[in-house]
């Protein structure tokens, strides 16, 4: 992930020269890939307790997990599509 750099003020008043980030190849693939992780994991963990081999614990812990991340990533498309929305109405 690429931390976030906000513009500040410089005390003689000139331009910070920063270098752009590298971009990261494959993020968003990764990204998606430890949901699916996490998903899995959750269903595992329910499907261990309901055979009697996990605990409740485990998986209401994982479920709990999977939720987070579903919300953090739907949060994130809605950001990107409101972005999106943003410059395409904008007039040029």
């Amino acid at each position: 992930m690429t931390p976030f750099i906000p513009d500040v003020a410089t005390p003689t008043g000139g331009l910070v020269k920063r270098a752009a980030p590298e971009p990261q190849p494959d993020v968003f693939g990764k990204a998606l890939d430890a949901a699916g992780a996490a998903l899995g994991s959750a269903d595992a963990a329910e499907e261990n307790f309901s055979s009697g081999t996990g605990s409740l614990q485990t998986a209401i812990y994982e479920r709990a997990r999977a939720d987070v991340m579903l919300a953090v990533a739907t949060a994130a498309a809605q950001r990107a599509a409101q972005a999106l929305q943003t410059i395409l109405t904008m007039q040029v």
